[in-house]
């Protein structure tokens, strides 16, 4: 059996939809194309999200991030484009994306982006990262 890139995230049932709990990914080997150049952009990417009713499965996450290896975007464009495919297939409480691109022209690029359910207040706030 192959496995290819793909667009596609799965999703299952959270199985503890009553609790606030932290799920953090880190995913290391990150990598799609600059736009303009069509050289390599490297990056590390954090996911910290806290589910609702749906949790991501993590093989299809590891396949959607596979897909970007030869997508030209900006590092802005690509890092929001993350957190709102994550929010549409789960619709989680909070959700925080934070790529830390590898230097290109002598600077070391960090973007983040975060949601939050309107609304939605934490039973512990400390369970959110500040950074």
């Amino acid at each position: 059996m192959t496995t290819k890139p793909s667009k596609k995230l799965d999703i299952f049932d959270n199985p503890n939809p009553e609790k606030d709990y932290l799920i953090s990914i880190e995913i290391p080997e990150f990598t799609c194309l600059c736009p303009k150049t069509g050289q390599p952009d490297f990056a590390e990417i954090s996911l910290n999200y806290i589910p609702d009713s749906k949790c991501i499965e993590l093989k299809a996450l590891k396949l959607y991030i596979w897909s970007y290896r030869d997508v030209g975007a900006f590092h802005e464009a690509v890092t929001n484009k993350i957190l709102d495919d994550i929010i549409h297939i789960c619709a989680p409480r909070y959700a925080q994306v934070t790529a830390r691109f590898n230097v290109r022209g002598g600077t070391y690029p960090t973007i983040k982006v975060r949601h939050r359910l309107p609304n939605w207040e934490p039973i512990d706030p400390s369970i959110i990262p500040c950074s």
